[in-house]
């Protein structure tokens, strides 16, 4: 994959550079960003030299992960990360991907960082052909949950043990976006389970 940058009313979602490394590195010394997220703890400098310098351009080059550096569209300030992942399913019949992000903490509570995953969604859906995105987060991951159901996703329950974080396996919260919730088309009909009225249930044997 190209590159590509996106733009919304307030911010600016571009590929990491090399010169991001300070911000990330800052960002990163936050314990719930650590705590939640799968960044290296204790996060050292050379993680961020690492990540902005070299393994965020091999994801793109890779189609591995699409990763953003979430930024302020009037100075330039670091608001966080925000990656489409699991992109392994993207290329086959599931069109599928997985939407991951932080939030520097100053950044929080403002409406960034929906607002990023609203976009990120829409060109998701329009120019890459994902059918569904899917966000998951540990459970108990409450800033998270509130940043998918500001971008419109629907919960949809909780996987035992999905996730393994400083060696323990945990539980997870998932929920889901869909072409049709932003009013856009899909590839692949949908055919949604309807429950079954009483009249239309199997008798008994």
């Amino acid at each position: 994959m190209e590159p590509v940058t996106l733009i919304t009313e307030r911010l600016v979602l571009r590929p990491f550079r090399a010169s991001d490394a300070d911000a990330v590195f800052a960002a990163c010394q936050d314990p719930d960003i650590q705590r939640w997220t799968p960044v290296p703890s204790p996060y050292e400098r050379g993680h961020a030299e690492d990540f902005t310098g070299r393994t965020s351009p091999d994801n793109w080059r890779g189609d591995i992960a699409y990763d953003f550096a979430v930024l302020t569209k009037g100075d330039g300030t670091l608001v966080g990360a925000m990656g489409l992942v699991r992109l392994e399913r993207l290329h086959g019949p599931a069109h599928q991907a997985e939407l991951g992000y932080w939030t520097v903490r100053e950044q929080r509570r403002r409406g960034y960082t929906g607002e990023a995953a609203r976009a990120v969604a829409e060109w998701a859906f329009t120019a890459l052909g994902v059918e569904r995105l899917e966000w998951c987060a540990e459970a108990g991951n409450e800033g998270s949950r509130a940043v998918a159901l500001a971008a419109g996703f629907r919960m949809e329950g909780t996987d035992r043990a999905r996730i393994v974080h400083r060696g323990t396996r945990r539980d997870a919260w998932r929920g889901a976006l869909l072409p049709s919730d932003r009013g856009l088309p899909s590839a692949t009909p949908y055919l949604p389970h309807l429950p079954a009225r009483p009249s239309d249930e199997p008798s008994a044997v």
